[in-house]
Parts: C-alpha cells; sequence; structure tokens
C-alpha cells in the first residue's frame, strides 16, 4: 500500500489514539510518495471534482484531498480534510468521489474524513488562489510563519485591485466566506476568510 500523508486521526479512531505533531505532519504533507500509475489517475479523477460550495475549485486546488490509498484487496481509500469540522459539503465531496472512481471501474471505494493534521487556508494552491480571484472572490492571505510580517490586513479587492475595502459582515453566502465591499469602486464582494 503506498500513502501519500499519514492518517493518524481519522473519524473511525486509529488503535493508539496518538498522531504526529503539527510540524512532522506539515513535513508529511510536503514529502512525496511513490504513486503507483494507477494511483495517480485515481488521485487525479478524485482531485478533479469540483468543490460544492466553490465549483470554481477543485478539491485537489482547495487541499482537501489527502491521500489516495489502493489496497492490495483492491478497494481505494480516499482521504479528506473537510475545510471545518462539521462542514455539510464533505457528504457531496464524498458520493462526488465515489460516483466518479465507481465510473473508473473501482467498484471498492471508501472515503474517510481525516481530522488532522486540520485544513487551513495556507492548503489552497497558488491555482485555486488565481481561480478565486479570477471568480470575484478575494482568496486568503497566507500565514507567514518565517519572513516578514505584513504591514497591513486589508483585504484587496478581487475587482480593481484596491486594498481600500471594508468589511459587510462576517458571514457570507458559505461560513468560509465574509462579505466585503470595496470603497474605491463600490464593489461588494466575498472574502475566503483565513484559518
Amino acid at each position: 500500500m503506498v500513502t501519500r500523508t499519514p492518517a493518524p486521526n481519522t473519524t473511525a479512531a486509529s488503535a493508539t489514539g496518538a498522531g504526529p505533531s503539527a510540524a512532522s505532519a506539515a513535513t508529511a504533507r510536503s514529502l512525496p510518495a511513490a504513486e503507483t500509475p494507477l494511483e495517480a489517475e485515481l488521485r487525479r479523477l478524485a482531485g478533479s471534482v469540483p468543490d460544492p460550495e466553490l465549483p470554481v475549485l477543485t478539491l485537489e486546488e482547495l487541499g482537501v484531498l489527502r491521500g489516495v490509498h489502493l489496497h492490495d484487496t483492491g478497494r481505494v481509500e480516499i482521504q479528506l480534510t473537510p475545510t471545518y469540522t462539521g462542514c455539510p459539503a464533505i457528504e457531496t465531496m464524498t458520493a462526488d468521489i465515489e460516483r466518479i472512481l465507481h465510473d473508473r471501474g473501482m467498484a471498492d471505494v471508501s472515503v474517510v474524513t481525516v481530522l488532522s493534521p486540520a485544513w487551513s487556508t495556507d492548503d489552497i494552491s497558488a491555482e485555486g488562489r488565481r481561480k478565486l480571484a479570477e471568480f470575484g472572490i478575494a482568496p486568503p492571505r497566507p500565514h507567514t510563519a518565517e519572513g516578514p510580517v505584513p504591514v497591513t490586513l486589508s483585504v484587496r479587492c478581487p475587482h480593481c485591485g484596491s486594498t481600500d475595502t471594508e468589511l459587510l459582515s462576517r458571514f457570507s453566502s458559505t461560513a468560509c466566506k465574509a462579505l466585503r465591499r470595496c470603497t474605491s469602486c463600490r464593489e461588494p464582494f466575498d472574502h475566503f476568510k483565513e484559518l
């Protein structure tokens, strides 16, 4: 069995209940793992599923696809990390992944929710951030563990690029977005909140 990332704390409890530290989990996420051609194809298929709440992004671009495991028995296990615990979209993501892999001929597919390491907006790919901005949603600002600290906490307008924006509501169409307005071009826009 080839794994992309460890699954220390899934909804099905592990035998030990212990998981790696956040630092080792982040390192594990960044290390490439050998995949068979079939596993790579299954990852590509599962990763191509659009997010149900942000269909402009795929699950791979959103960073919620954590692992694809092809077991000796032929069972395919897909690991997903929701953007937050209790995210209602996880059921739709699961059904969509199962459907696309069943269409590929994989009869035994299970989607497992992995809660550790927790998802962060830093998991959104550069392409995902570009697509959000192109779609009119201000992407989340990256968390910088090292390097210069930004002087401003302003959110850039995806329409005109101005940083002169104001918060209208902490919540928008989904819990992960806030509603803002640009005071330069006067256009309202969603901002994907940093987590």
